[in-house]
């Protein structure tokens, strides 16, 4: 009884972490991550900035850090919607 309780506790954690556990989903993931962010950054002024892309994010959130020289400025991906917000620029 307790081996079954036990697989059913694990087979319900299994969903949450699994949602893009493939290294193919996870590249994807950063790739639209990275583009979406950068687009935002020029957007707003950037030139060419480096982009620093966590490799997984939160589970709500991806997070990219963007430098050009000194500015540096965080961008927040919403996993769920797939939209970008920018800090200000420093």
């Amino acid at each position: 009884m307790f081996r079954i309780a036990a697989v059913a506790v694990f087979a319900a954690l299994i969903p949450a972490a699994s949602q893009a556990s493939s290294p193919q989903a996870w590249e994807e993931f950063r790739a639209d991550v990275g583009a979406k962010c950068l687009a935002a950054a020029k957007a707003t002024g950037m030139k060419a900035p480096e982009v620093l892309i966590h490799p997984v994010g939160t589970q709500t959130y991806g997070l990219v850090v963007l430098r050009e020289g000194a500015d540096k400025r965080i961008c927040v991906y919403a996993k769920q919607t797939k939209t970008v917000e920018l800090t200000p620029a420093t």
